[in-house]
């Protein structure tokens, strides 16, 4: 007898803690997923993060309106880092410990993501950079991925477009940040594998307001092209002065720079045959309408245009793909940090703002020399270039 009561009671306890088990699952399943973010939107960087902000607040309203992922709503933690990589950290370890977000979208700059590496690789927890330093992803970290293509990508289309105009003397001038440092590495390397000259290796600061010195050092020299490797306003200012200094040299920018912004900040005289390569969102409207991205950048840019009266920038793309890519990792893997991982490496073939992405556990970027069209400043406007 008192076996059968024993028993009894321990089938009431499993009952019991089947039931608490129960209710805990449909407790979680019906809460909020909370998504972290970092953004540079004040400071130098902010032609990068307010476009990514706004960007990913639109997509989480436009989600929830729809009812989130797979029942449960959705809800963006964003903090401006003012471009401070110092500040990133401390709100990277804000959004994990405080917060308890599954996944972090930014930072917004190289350098701000290499110093928050660290942080979700302690903490494990996914982090998809807007930032376009290839050593952000390369080599692989198992909670790190990105979204803008990689520099070296970039590089190499600019290299293939000089290749296809027997430019062969290359003029380097490029920023002393990690975005800078980083391209700078990957140009030399491409340019002497592909058999290019580097005439001149120039370097300028963040916060400098005028490059006329080194220009005038590479005047000198008289190389086939000037390619400069920034983000503004050092790009804008070094095109201001290539057109005060009468400099008739074919200058290309990198992709940091692949947003009207840069040309307003240049002026449309100064900037204008300006070359270099950018997203296919610079130039939606040029793309054969069977092109696989060319629907998703339309809309995008309507929607953008209809919530904040100006067009979308490659930039707010480079959010909308990391978002994208977190929206579907969740729906189809699940919501914690570990599930959102898995399910961003196991991406494929996802068609998105700055490309179509395929990660792998050796490929936390995803993207190709297609993410990129080279494109030229024609009358205050990017055009294609042929």
């Amino acid at each position: 007898m008192y076996l059968g009561v024993k028993m009894k009671k321990m089938s009431l306890l499993l009952v019991s803690v089947c039931l608490s088990l129960i209710c805990a699952t449909v407790s979680f399943a019906s809460g909020t997923i909370r998504i972290g973010a970092l953004f540079s939107v004040t400071g130098p960087a902010s032609f990068l993060g307010e476009p990514e902000k706004k960007t990913l607040e639109l997509l989480v309203k436009e989600f929830n309106e729809k009812g989130g992922i797979n029942g449960r709503k959705l809800e963006a933690v964003i903090y401006d880092t003012g471009g401070d990589a110092t500040k990133a950290v401390q709100l990277a370890t804000k959004l994990i410990k405080d917060d308890k977000v599954s996944v972090i979208i930014g930072p917004s700059t190289t350098g701000e993501s290499m110093a928050v590496i660290p942080v979700v690789e302690k903490w494990k927890i996914p982090m998809i950079s807007c930032a376009a330093g290839i050593k952000i992803t390369d080599p692989v970290k198992h909670w790190v991925f990105k979204t803008p293509a990689n520099d070296h990508i970039a590089a190499e289309k600019i290299l293939n477009y000089m290749a296809s105009k027997k430019q062969k003397s290359i003029a380097l001038l490029t920023v002393t940040d990690g975005f800078g440092a980083s391209g700078r590495e990957q140009i030399k390397a491409l340019a002497k594998k592909k058999g290019f000259a580097i005439v001149a290796d120039e370097v300028y600061g963040p916060k400098d307001t005028d490059m006329t010195a080194q220009l005038t050092k590479i005047r000198g020299i008289k190389p086939d092209v000037i390619i400069c490797w920034g983000t503004n306003p050092g790009p804008a200012v070094i095109t201001k002065n290539v057109k005060q200094l009468g400099l008739k040299t074919p200058l290309y920018m990198s992709h940091g720079v692949a947003s009207k912004k840069y040309i307003e900040l240049a002026g449309a005289d100064s900037a204008e045959g300006v070359m270099l390569p950018a997203g296919k969102l610079a130039v939606y409207d040029a793309l054969p309408k069977g092109d696989s991205q060319y629907k998703l950048l339309k809309g995008y840019d309507q929607t953008y245009k209809k919530a904040y009266g100006t067009e979308a920038s490659t930039f707010g793309g480079y959010a909308y793909d990391a978002f994208l890519l977190a929206a579907n990792a969740i729906k189809k893997v699940g919501s914690t940090p570990e599930q959102i991982r898995a399910g961003i490496e196991q991406t494929k073939k996802m068609v998105s703002i700055s490309g179509v992405f395929t990660m792998s556990p050796k490929d936390h970027n995803g993207l190709d020399l297609s993410a990129f069209e080279m494109v030229k400043v024609v009358k205050g406007d990017w055009s294609l270039l042929k």
